[in-house]
C-alpha cells in the first residue's frame, strides 16, 4: 500500500503527540551504553542511554533538544526498543532506514511495520530524513559503544 491519507494524518498526530509528551525522556545514571548525536544541518542534539543485560535492552532513555520530528522519532524509538535484543534493535534500524529513504510511491505494509509506519511520511520531506534518523543512528553508536555520532 502506498502512503495513504490515514498514514499522513496519523504521522502528523503521532509526531505532535510525541513531541509534546516525549516518552522515556531523561537520563540513566548507571547506563551500560551511551552515545551522543548531533545533526549539523539543523542543530538537533540527542544523548541516548541504555541498560543492556544479556543482550537485551532493559531500559532506554534519551535527552536533548531538537525539532518535533527529531524528538518524536527518539520517543517512539525508545518505546519500541524496550525488551528487544540488540540484534532486533539493529534490524529495526534497517527497517526504519528503509522506510524513510524509500521512494514516496513505494508500497509498504502498514500492519507489518506497526509504529514505524508513521515515519513513511518523512519520505515526502527529504530534508527531514536526517532529523528523523538522528536518534536511530545514535542508537547504532550506543550499541557499538561509540560515544559520538554526527548524523
Amino acid at each position: 500500500m502506498s502512503l495513504s491519507e490515514n498514514i499522513k494524518e496519523l504521522y502528523q498526530e503521532v509526531i505532535l503527540d510525541h513531541n509534546k509528551q516525549p516518552r522515556n525522556f531523561g537520563e540513566i545514571e548507571n547506563c551500560t551504553n551511551k552515545a551522543s548525536g548531533f545533526n549539523q544541518l539543523c542543530g538537533d542534539k540527542i544523548d541516548l542511554y541504555l541498560i543492556i543485560k544479556d543482550n537485551i535492552i532493559q531500559e532506554v532513555k534519551f535527552n536533548g533538544k531538537g525539532c518535533a520530528i527529531s524528538k518524536a522519532s527518539a520517543s517512539i524509538m525508545t518505546t519500541i526498543l524496550k525488551g528487544k535484543t540488540t540484534d532486533e534493535a539493529r534490524a529495526l534500524f534497517e527497517e526504519f532506514h528503509n522506510i524513510v529513504t524509500s521512494p514516496t510511491d513505494e508500497d509498504f505494509d502498514e500492519i507489518e511495520l506497526g509504529k514505524l509506519a508513521v515515519f513513511a511520511g518523512v519520505r515526502e520531506f527529504p530534508a527531514r530524513v536526517k532529523c528523523a534518523s538522528l536518534a536511530w543512528h545514535t542508537l547504532m553508536n550506543a550499541l557499538d559503544n561509540n560515544n559520538n555520532s554526527n548524523n
